[in-house]
């Protein structure tokens, strides 16, 4: 007997059978809003012109109508939406793996610290980026915030999994505790940066720290594609070990789950995918603890729903957070940390009294 059989062993059989539809809807949401954030902006050009546009960028043109909305559909909608995929799967997956890891459906990609230590990061560019780490920012030029951003959400991570793991394994609790230390210690500095920033720098700063996807562009897509691609490869390996943990951390030991890898391919994941979604996007909350909330509610524990489950809705809540953040206040923008707050603190909310937090059932 396996973990991955024991645990959605679980699994009632209408439920087994709900998974695939629940999956296939979830995809459909996903286009829709994908559809969505294609057709809608404040120049008014929809996915009508997207033919003629295509047909520009191959052949070229000299027809300033069709270079506009060249411009407009391919080079600013469709890689803000293709980030915005990525960004919201990211953390949502992020989320239910901490979720799975921590046996907790409170659990966020921020207990590890990835966020704290990339807006630190990310602070410290923004504050002495003129001055003091001038010679290192420089030659990195438009990339310095990303790139800054990520270091720094990997730095944090690697110090967590030091301090959590000095006596040959992960202690979860340690690794909680120490999350939460480390979390507040960046926060602290981040805010004695802020202290001692101008005021163009503050804007700057809490703008980046509101979140938005308003500075996505091709060369952002391209670089978090690697990311990308090893949070892909690693989500298959670690469904096993994630429902044995839904048991418990002895029980799935005891069946056969290298408890250890699991510990270190959720962590590696998590900051992976967290650390490049922040660099590009700044910091955005409650779609890694929403979203895997929701598709537990619908489709059970079984990870080999949480996970793909939570990408699938992850991505789309982004975008259409994004969407609405793009066209409420056009043609100005609300950032979308903003709008991610405002929704998804009462639908958190509604989950808790509803549901509770005891558990994943």
């Amino acid at each position: 007997m396996t973990a991955e059989t024991t645990a959605p062993a679980v699994l009632r059989p209408a439920r087994a059978r709900l998974i695939p539809r629940f999956l296939a809807a979830a995809a459909l949401v996903l286009a829709f809003a994908a559809l969505l954030s294609l057709s809608l902006g404040p120049t008014g050009i929809t996915l009508t012109s997207l033919p003629r546009a295509i047909e520009a960028w191959i052949f070229g043109t000299d027809d300033a109508a069709a270079a506009r909305e060249q411009l407009v559909l391919l080079d600013i909608r469709l890689p803000r939406t293709l980030l915005g995929m990525f960004v919201g799967a990211a953390l949502a997956v992020a989320g239910a793996m901490m979720q799975g890891l921590f046996r907790n459906p409170l659990a966020d990609p921020g207990l590890i610290g990835v966020s704290a230590g990339a807006a630190l990061a990310a602070v410290a560019t923004i504050v002495l980026g003129n001055t003091m780490l001038a010679p290192i920012i420089a030659p990195l030029g438009i990339y310095a915030l990303p790139v800054a951003a990520f270091i720094g959400g990997a730095v944090s991570t690697g110090v967590l999994v030091a301090i959590a793991g000095r006596h040959g394994q992960l202690a979860i609790g340690t690794l909680l505790l120490a999350g939460i230390a480390l979390g507040a210690l960046a926060g602290a500095l981040t805010g004695l940066l802020a202290f001692g920033s101008d005021d163009r720098e503050l804007r700057d700063l809490t703008l980046w720290s509101m979140g938005s996807l308003g500075g996505a562009s091709w060369p952002k897509v391209f670089a978090v594609l690697p990311f990308a691609f090893v949070v892909a490869l690693l989500i298959p390996r670690m469904v096993r070990g994630l429902n044995g943990f839904l048991l418990g951390e002895a029980q799935a030991f005891h069946l056969g789950v290298n408890v250890e890898r699991t510990k270190h391919l959720a962590i590696l994941a998590t900051a992976a995918a967290v650390g490049a979604a922040v660099a590009v996007a700044g910091v955005i909350g409650f779609v890694g603890i929403v979203v895997p909330h929701m598709v537990r509610l619908v489709a059970g524990p079984d990870h080999r729903v949480v996970l793909p489950g939570s990408a699938l809705l992850g991505a789309a809540m982004l975008i259409f957070a994004d969407v609405f953040a793009r066209i409420v206040v056009r043609p100005a923008e609300l950032p979308i940390g903003i709008v991610m707050a405002v929704i998804g603190a009462p639908v958190f909310l509604h989950l808790v009294l509803k549901r509770g937090v005891g558990g994943f059932g």
